[in-house]
């Protein structure tokens, strides 16, 4: 009994974090995204519908339909329940026959069709992703309405408190309802930034699930699967089939192929010298060799671009003394030009300890003005660590411990607290 259990709790989850979004998509377009509170609920009391049912009759052969049909059952009940309140507003095209009991299942049973319904979800991803709502509330409202995370999930994930999320998702709602936002396709003429917004909205969630710096867990597999699968979305659509979407799930795909080696049995990192290469999913960097080809449509060259093909590069080495670094340095160069940034920086500070040496590392730093910025990144002081140990042990202990400060993430503390350990060994 137990087994089955477990067995409908992980089906129950993981339709819920599919399906959700989906369903909560369809119903803001049903009530209006000022109303979209009620399209939560409604997925809300889909769900626990399912789970009372499932329990004692098992998963029916179609749960996707299922929790379809239960939702949109639902919405109609609450529409007949109002058809005189001013809650809900059916002035325009779209809602105007959902008024009628004539033509009201009708509309409704053709809002559910699964075309209409993938459409929805893009849809409303770009209403999420509206450019006067702020990046940390887009992230909130997306991992909320979309991925069916809840307020204390999010809270954990990005150590915060379940008010300060809660108070994030009232003034988005309220921006909705101000604004009574529709959730639709931008003008072609702003489709491309749009649909960056929306990109770089999910890959920050990727970021999160791929290297936590909020929680006690480093990867955060949860995060990674709702990343990928609304990149997927929009890789799939003929909206938003844009080279940088491609190499931005290539990129999803080159990182996630290689998590099952970056963890030890006890929470420990493990760096790419020391991965089990044969634990890397090879059917992962299959596909992310074939978005790449697809991502190279067009004149432009995003930062997801090269990102992706330096992640390849890595993916594509037999073993670690295989790595093509100086093809590596190229891009990481290019990136720079192209993206600048501290952590692209700090990398490609790596790869020249790679290709040229540590000596060349440290005239980079001389040389460069970029140095307060980089003070402020743990990174900067576990690479100057990395380069003192075998030179100056002392100082290589005030820069890892100056690292241990910086870095929120309870994995990376253990990794250079593990490498302070070794310095004193290596002084003995």
């Amino acid at each position: 009994m137990d087994t089955f259990q477990n067995n409908i709790d992980k089906l129950t989850d993981h339709l819920f974090r599919q399906q959700s979004g989906k369903m909560v998509a369809v119903l803001a377009k049903v009530f209006g995204t000022e109303n979209l509170q009620v399209a939560e609920d409604v997925v809300q009391d889909t769900l626990l519908q399912a789970m009372e049912i499932w329990k004692l009759k098992g998963a029916p052969d179609n749960p996707s339909a299922w929790l379809y049909r239960v939702a949109k059952n639902k919405a109609i009940d609450i529409l007949r329940r109002n058809k005189f309140s001013v809650q809900y507003d059916f002035s325009d095209n779209d809602r105007i026959l959902l008024q009628s009991e004539y033509t009201m299942s009708t509309v409704m049973e053709n809002l559910w069709k699964e075309e209409m319904v993938q459409d929805d979800l893009l849809r409303m991803m770009f209403a999420c992703c509206h450019p006067d709502i702020s990046e940390e509330n887009q992230i909130t409202l997306i991992l909320k309405t979309l991925c069916g995370f809840s307020t204390a999930e999010i809270a954990r994930s990005f150590l915060t408190t379940e008010d300060t999320i809660s108070k994030r998702l009232y003034r988005t709602k309220e921006f909705f309802r101000e604004r009574k936002i529709r959730p639709e396709f931008p003008p072609t003429d702003h489709l491309k930034s749009r649909a960056n917004a929306v990109l770089r909205t999910i890959y920050l969630i990727f970021n999160e699930g791929y290297n936590s710096t909020h929680t006690d867990v480093m990867i955060r597999k949860d995060l990674l699967e709702q990343a990928m699968y609304l990149c997927d979305q929009l890789c799939s659509n003929v909206h938003t089939r844009l080279p940088e979407v491609y190499a931005a799930m290539a990129l999803m795909c080159f990182h996630a192929a290689r998590i099952d080696s970056r963890m030890g049995g006890e929470g420990e990192i493990i760096l790419l010298p020391k991965q089990d290469r044969s634990k890397w999913n090879t059917q992962l960097i299959c596909d992310g060799s074939a978005y790449l080809d697809k991502a190279a449509i067009g004149s432009e060259v995003s930062s997801y671009h090269i990102e992706a093909a330096i992640a390849f590069e890595h993916c594509a080495a037999p073993r670690f003394g295989d790595t093509n670094w100086a093809h590596i340095l190229v891009l990481y160069t290019w990136l720079d030009a192209i993206a600048p940034s501290t952590i692209v920086q700090l990398n490609r500070l790596t790869v020249i300890g790679k290709v040229h040496g540590n000596e060349a590392v440290l005239q980079e730093i001389e040389q460069s003005a970029r140095i307060p910025e980089w003070e402020k990144h743990f990174l900067y002081h576990s690479i100057l660590g990395e380069i003192y140990s075998s030179t100056d042990k002392e100082k290589a202990l005030l820069c890892y411990e100056k690292a241990v400060q910086l870095t929120q993430s309870i994995s990376e503390k253990k990794l250079l607290r593990k490498k302070i350990a070794m310095l004193g060994t290596m002084t003995k």
